[in-house]
């Protein structure tokens, strides 16, 4: 054999070397969500993205349109929802039973026009006279808003304000805040908290606080369950902690 040919042979053995230890193909694994988690799972799904090299798909719709899709088997691989209502989903089998997760939690914050006056809410009691002080409240009527409804009656002043309250639906409170429509709103901290238009005032006082807390599994429907239990896992670990406090949500109390 030439010199020349030998070098050939070479070259090509080296190449086929190379291709054999190339990394496998990439995967795609799509996320089902809506606004209550979405910016928790953003920055998990970039987090992922880096740690694996794999391809998250988030599938951001509201809640109607993300039940209708549960409803209906539609493709999808993963997820994320209201901890409580996993166990219906679970028991009518368009989540694989043992493969829920707790991965995040959030609790309301408030929200009033850009350059308004921001009110104290530092204290219950602080919180409890802007919320009489308001001319209009607005919160939503899924998700965590139902929970100010609970807050209310606790601080005794449901009934001198339930005629001042409007309910949100279809749009972030703080897009209705900023719009003018009312003066004040309440929802979870990370998602009223980047609207423009709108000024976040703060977190409710430690003491008034009800968290909604962020479940994951993996859908029935799932063709790369495998994947999709990976990306659970790294959404889970209180290693990655940091990305779920990154858009002003908090990892499960442990």
């Amino acid at each position: 054999m030439t010199i020349r040919k030998s070098l050939i042979t070479l070259g090509l053995l080296g190449a086929l070397g190379l291709w054999s230890q190339a990394p496998a193909q990439a995967a795609e694994v799509t996320i089902l969500v809506n606004q209550g988690a979405l910016s928790g799972v953003r920055d998990l799904a970039a987090g992922f993205e880096k740690a694996s090299g794999h391809k998250v798909v988030i599938d951001f719709v509201g809640i109607p349109q993300q039940n209708e899709k549960i409803n209906t088997d539609a493709p999808g691989d993963v997820l994320v929802n209201f901890l409580p209502t996993f166990d219906d989903i679970v028991k009518r089998g368009k989540v694989v039973a043992g493969t829920v997760v707790e991965f995040a939690r959030a609790g309301n914050g408030v929200a009033v026009k850009a350059g308004a006056p921001k009110p104290d809410i530092s204290t219950p009691e602080a919180f409890k006279q802007a919320m009489l002080n308001a001319k209009s409240i607005g919160h939503s009527g899924a998700g965590t808003g139902p929970y100010n409804t609970r807050l209310f009656q606790k601080l005794g002043i449901y009934d001198q304000i339930k005629d001042k309250i409007k309910i949100i639906e279809g749009r972030p409170v703080a897009v209705a805040v900023a719009a003018g429509d009312v003066e004040i709103g309440l929802q979870q901290t990370n998602v009223i908290q980047p609207v423009a238009g709108s000024d976040y005032v703060g977190p409710l006082p430690a003491d008034l606080i009800e968290y909604g807390r962020f479940g994951v599994g993996v859908r029935n429907v799932s063709k790369n369950q495998d994947l999709a239990r990976e990306l659970i896992k790294f959404m889970a670990d209180p290693a990655n902690a940091a990305l779920v406090r990154k858009s002003a949500m908090e990892p499960p109390a442990r």
